[in-house]
C-alpha cells in the first residue's frame, strides 16, 4: 500500500488542474486496459493454489503491483491528471465507503456472541441458513453473514465435513437472501436511489428468491444428513460444548447485546444516506463527496469505535475475533476497485465500447429488451465484477427510467436485479461477504476450496437453478 501512496503523491504533484482531467471515454480504450484486472482475478484464483505460502504473506504486495500496472501506464498515456482524478474518485466515492461499512458490520457482528451448546445437526444448520436468508434482506448480506457464520462454525466444529456448510452459507445468506429489499445488497440500494420503490423488489423477486432459497435449503438438508450418516457422527457428543464461568453447559442466549442496537444504527445510517437529498458537500480533487455520505461514514466510524469500547473482552475472545479476515478483504478489494476502473468505463460506453457485443446482446432484433439476456449478462458480469456498477450499466442500458422499468418493463428490471444479486454467489469475488466468510472459515481451520474449486460447487448447484429460473420467469 505504501507504493500506492507514493503513486498518488506523484500524480497529484504533476496534475496542475483536477478539473482539466476528462472522464474516461470507454469507447476509445483497448481491451488491453483490462489486463491488470484480469491479472488481479487470476492472482486471487491461482496463487493460493500454486504458491500458498507466498500468497499468504505477500498478497498485499501482489495487489499493489497490479494496481500500479494499471495506474502508471494510464498516467503515461492519458495524463497524470486523468489518472489522479480516477484514482481519487475510486478511493473517496467507492472504496472508502465500502470498507468503512464492511468494517462497521464486521466489528459489530463480531461483538455478538451466541452462547449455548449448539450441535451441528442438519435441522439446526438448515435453520440457521433459513434465518440468515430472512435477516439478509433487512440487515444486509454482510451483516447477516458476519452475525451467523461464527455460531454456525462453532456448532459444526466437531464435524468431519464442514466445507459444504460454509459453501451453502455463502450461496444462501451472503447472496440469495439479500434480494428482497434495498437494504439487502448494494445493487438494489442503487436502484432505490434511482427511484425504484422500496418494496418493489419484495413484490417482484419474492417468487424467484423463494424458489432459489427453498431448493438450496432442501438440497443442503439432504447433503448434510447424508454426510453426517456417512461419517457416523449423528450420535456423537459435542467435544467442545459451550460452558459458562461455573463450568456448566450454558443455555442458548446472546452476549454483547449492545451491538444489536449498534447494528440497527448502521441500518439507519445507510438508509439516511439514501433518503437525505442535498447538494451540500465537499469537492475533493474533482470528486464530490456529499454531506449525507460524510455523515454516514462518520457515524459508521463512531459505531465501530463504540462497539470496540463497549463489547466485553470475553465476547471477543469467545468469538475468536481478529482483524485478519477484514484486512484481507480490504487489501484485495483495493486492487479490484482500482483495476476495475477501465473495465467499468468500457462497459459504460455501451455498444460503442469494446464490450459492445455484450451490451447489444440484451436487445432483441425489434429493439425491445430481452429479460433472459439481461438476467444472464448482468449475472455473469456480477460474478466477476462489482455487482453495483454492473447493475447500473444495465439499468441505464434498459432506459434508466425507474417508473417505466417498474411498470411496463418490470420483467427487465426483475431480470437485472435477480442477475446482479443471485449470481454474485458464483465466485468468491462476486460479493464482498463471500471472501469474508471464506477467510473466517479458514481462520477456524476449515479447508475451503480454491477459487476454481468453489466455482465447481456453483456450476454444479447454482447454474442449473438459474437455468430453471430463466424459463420460469425470464423467458
Amino acid at each position: 500500500m505504501q507504493a500506492l501512496r507514493w503513486a498518488l503523491a506523484a500524480l497529484v504533484a504533476t496534475a496542475p488542474s483536477w478539473a482539466a482531467a476528462a472522464e474516461i471515454d470507454g469507447s476509445q480504450l483497448s481491451v488491453l486496459w483490462g489486463v491488470p484486472f484480469a491479472g488481479m482475478l487470476l492472482s486471487i484464483a491461482l496463487m493460493p493454489l500454486f504458491a500458498p505460502y507466498f500468497w499468504h504473506h505477500h498478497f498485499g504486495k501482489v495487489t499493489a503491483a497490479w494496481a500500479l500496472a494499471f495506474l502508471l501506464p494510464f498516467a503515461a498515456v492519458q495524463g497524470a491528471g486523468a489518472a489522479a482524478v480516477n484514482l481519487v474518485h475510486a478511493l473517496l466515492a467507492e472504496y472508502l465507503p465500502f470498507v468503512i461499512l464492511l468494517t462497521a458490520l464486521y466489528t459489530v457482528s463480531g461483538g455478538i456472541y451466541v452462547r449455548g451448546n449448539l450441535k451441528g445437526s442438519p435441522a439446526l444448520n438448515t435453520g440457521i441458513l433459513a434465518l440468515g436468508a430472512v435477516l439478509a434482506s433487512f440487515m444486509g448480506t454482510t451483516g447477516a453473514s458476519m452475525l451467523l457464520i461464527r455460531p454456525l462454525l462453532r456448532a459444526n466444529d466437531n464435524r468431519r465435513h464442514q466445507v459444504h456448510v460454509v459453501v451453502f452459507f455463502i450461496f444462501i445468506v451472503s447472496n440469495a437472501g439479500g434480494s428482497l429489499t434495498p437494504l439487502g445488497d448494494p445493487p438494489l440500494f442503487l436502484g432505490f436511489l434511482k427511484g425504484v420503490d422500496f418494496f418493489w423488489t419484495l413484490s417482484h423477486l419474492f417468487g424467484q428468491a423463494l424458489f432459489l432459497v427453498g431448493v438450496l435449503l432442501a438440497l443442503f438438508y439432504a447433503i448434510d444428513t447424508w454426510l453426517l450418516r456417512q461419517a457416523g457422527e449423528s450420535d456423537l457428543p459435542d467435544p467442545t460444548p459451550s460452558v459458562d464461568a461455573s463450568g456448566r453447559v450454558s443455555r442458548l442466549g446472546f452476549e454483547g447485546g449492545i451491538n444489536f442496537v449498534l447494528l440497527m444504527a448502521i441500518v439507519a445510517l445507510v438508509l439516511m444516506s439514501g433518503l437525505w437529498r442535498t447538494d451540500a458537500g465537499l469537492e475533493l480533487a474533482g470528486t464530490h463527496v456529499g454531506l449525507p455520505g460524510m455523515v454516514r461514514d462518520a457515524g459508521l466510524v463512531a459505531v465501530t469505535l463504540l462497539s470496540l469500547r463497549l463489547t466485553p473482552r470475553s465476547v471477543h475472545q469467545a468469538n475468536a475475533f481478529g482483524w485478519g479476515p477484514m484486512q484481507e478483504v480490504a487489501k484485495l478489494f483495493a486492487g479490484i476497485f482500482l483495476t476495475i476502473i477501465p473495465v467499468i468505463a468500457m462497459l459504460k460506453a455501451g455498444v460503442e465500447g469494446p464490450f459492445g457485443a455484450i451490451v447489444g446482446a440484451v436487445t432483441r432484433a425489434d429493439g425491445t429488451p430481452d429479460p433472459l439476456m439481461y438476467f444472464w449478462a448482468a449475472g455473469l458480469l456480477s460474478s466477476f465484477l462489482d455487482n453495483a456498477p454492473t447493475y447500473l450499466v444495465f439499468f441505464n442500458t434498459a432506459g434508466g427510467d425507474a417508473s417505466l422499468l417498474m411498470s411496463s418493463m418490470a420483467s427487465t428490471l426483475a431480470a437485472i436485479s435477480a442477475g446482479a444479486v443471485f449470481m454474485g454467489a458464483n465466485t468468491y469475488i462476486g460479493n464482498a461477504p463471500n471472501l469474508m466468510v471464506k477467510a473466517i472459515a479458514e481462520e477456524r481451520g476449515v479447508k475451503m476450496p480454491s477459487f476454481f474449486g468453489y466455482m465447481a460447487w456453483s456450476l454444479a448447484i447454482l447454474v442449473p437453478m438459474f437455468v430453471v429460473m430463466s424459463f420460469l420467469w425470464f423467458h
